[in-house]
């Protein structure tokens, strides 16, 4: 450890605690000692001098709060002594000037992707079932089974034969309270018959009827946009046949998406069908046949400026804007520089940091369109009696993060530093290189589902607690904020940015490891571990009050 605290920008009254600090304690930093009035556990923050109730507090050089009652240099922050503040913002000529990173060392690098017939180039090669319904929810589950056993996909034979060792333990008369049955029996995933098929993905949810008409329509528009996805090899859609959400509005919207969609695309509708029986046979047949014609489709090399990289946080904790954040951040400024794409979405966690986006967007339009979003979701959250202030979860301000504008600002290093190129609302796709804004909401599987839906193809997901989440289509790569999630949680992280925090590594070299992954995980040389669980999350979000 390299030092104690940190400072992590000049305009700061607080400093960061690396390490568990005590009461007492005098903490030397940068020339001044600093005399704590209480523990500070790593991750949490001190105040660096007197203040009174009204005082501004700044972190990453922006306000964040305001002191709520007299505190002492040295005390450490809190819920009870700082409330969320965020400054005002608004659109205003600014010229922004950007420092591209060095990319020497990535200059003409490939990765070897599924090439699709609208020069997009997937990292994966995925079949995707869609339900128009959710009445239809449980026909998925049934072809899931059958087809996730049959060719290789399923994940559980060693829950299975764990399960399958309990049972005969019992009809044994063997006690089962006092079993140890190990969790090695089972192989895992079994032999793949489509060596070029990297899964077979379903969608469901709970919408497409029941809900108000606007709903059905945004939920149409984000399955045709997963049903586009370049790593979507082809498609089987099932249909009740009276809900809301009709077939002929999901074929419009993909239409209207791609004009030229041209990807194997199979439609049932169980209402026009025989028989339940008949139409889950039929699905399943017509669906092997498109597998074997997507098993031909290989890998082939693509330049990086190919690659649409997705950013987002979740179970975020007092080290995501120091470690892992700014590390994924500089790994999007390599891409960026290199000719791609970055998504960078979660509005509420956006709240303090929104002058920094509007003067780092290139056109007024889309600054404006930006402050627009921002706004409408803003007063939709506080019409419902809640507001952005009221994101950060338990976790995270046990773990540091104690107002939304601190959790805001360390969740937007993940974009980097690059000039904004284009504001996207929920659905639409990213069609500038560059970094993009995406509406969103900041909940983890809300935020993926949506990133997923505006094009990108990987996603850096970094946390701080710990969080399995994945998404059906785009491989989602976990990247820890410290060593001892790593050491806990290693079963569902593939990046440990543990050695920005001790000192062992630069932010740069971290990000440059980062990019390194990416290539190897968009080529299938690596397996991101949310990929090996199948762990296929989605949620639509319908544009309700979701943090």
């Amino acid at each position: 450890m390299n030092q104690q605290v940190l400072k992590v920008h000049p305009k700061d009254n607080v400093l960061v605690a690396l390490t568990n600090l005590k009461a007492g304690q005098i903490v030397g930093f940068q020339g001044v000692n600093y005399h704590l009035v209480d523990d500070v556990d790593a991750k949490h923050k001190f105040y660096t001098q007197d203040m009174q109730a009204g005082d501004e507090v700044y972190m990453y050089g922006t306000l964040v709060g305001k002191i709520q009652f007299p505190v002492k240099l040295g005390t450490r922050m809190t819920t009870d002594n700082l409330k969320h503040a965020a400054a005002p913002y608004e659109y205003r000529p600014y010229h922004y000037e950007w420092h591209a990173p060095d990319v020497s060392k990535f200059e003409g690098r490939t990765f070897n992707g599924y090439h699709r017939n609208d020069g997009k180039v997937g990292t994966a090669n995925y079949w995707l079932f869609i339900p128009t319904v959710f009445c239809e929810n449980r026909n998925l589950d049934v072809i899931k089974e059958a087809l996730h056993n049959e060719l290789g996909y399923a994940v559980t034979a060693k829950y299975k034969d764990y399960t399958r060792h309990l049972v005969e333990a019992y009809k044994n008369g063997t006690d089962v309270t006092a079993l140890e049955a190990p969790l090695s029996f089972g192989q895992g995933t079994g032999e793949r018959l489509f060596k070029n098929i990297d899964g077979i993905k379903f969608l469901n949810h709970q919408g497409g009827c029941g809900g108000i008409r606007q709903d059905a329509a945004v939920l149409s528009k984000l399955l045709a946009a997963y049903a586009d996805h370049p790593n979507v090899a082809g498609v089987t859609v099932l249909s009740l046949g009276c809900q809301n959400l009709q077939v002929h509005d999901f074929t419009a919207d993909l239409k209207e998406r791609n004009s030229n969609f041209d990807k194997p695309l199979f439609i049932f509708e169980q209402q026009q069908s025989q028989s339940e029986e008949n139409m889950i046979a039929l699905a399943i047949k017509k669906t092997f046949e498109g597998l074997v014609e997507a098993n031909k489709i290989e890998r082939a090399p693509a330049p990086l400026s190919k690659l649409n990289l997705g950013v987002k946080c979740g179970g975020s904790d007092g080290f995501s804007g120091i470690s892992a954040n700014p590390a994924v951040g500089y790994c999007s400024d390599l891409l960026v520089a290199l000719g791609g794409t970055v998504l960078l979405a979660e509005f509420p966690e956006l709240c303090g940091a929104e002058q920094n986006m509007i003067d780092r967007t290139i056109e007024e339009q889309s600054a404006r369109k930006f402050m627009r979003l921002m706004g409408a979701y803003s007063q939709a959250a506080e019409n419902a009696g809640s507001g952005f202030h009221m994101n950060p979860s338990p976790g995270n301000i046990k773990d540091g993060l104690i107002t939304d504008a601190i959790k805001s600002n360390g969740a937007a290093k993940k974009g980097g530093t690059s000039p904004i190129v284009d504001v996207l609302d929920y659905t639409e796709p990213s069609v500038k290189p560059g970094l993009n804004l995406v509406c969103t909401p900041g909940n983890d599987v809300e935020a993926t589902t949506g990133k997923a839906a505006s094009g990108a193809t990987l996603i850096l997901f970094t946390t701080g607690l710990g969080t399995p989440t994945g998404n059906p289509v785009c491989p989602v790569i976990k990247v820890a904020t410290n060593n001892a999630l790593t050491k806990r949680m290693g079963d569902i992280i593939d990046i440990n940015t543990g050695p920005v925090i001790e000192g062992e590594k630069t932010i740069e070299e971290m990000g440059e490891d980062i990019l390194e992954y990416c290539i190897k995980a968009a080529s299938g040389e690596v397996i991101p571990k949310a990929v090996l669980l199948n762990q296929d999350d989605f949620i639509p979000w319908k544009r309700g009050v979701s943090l």
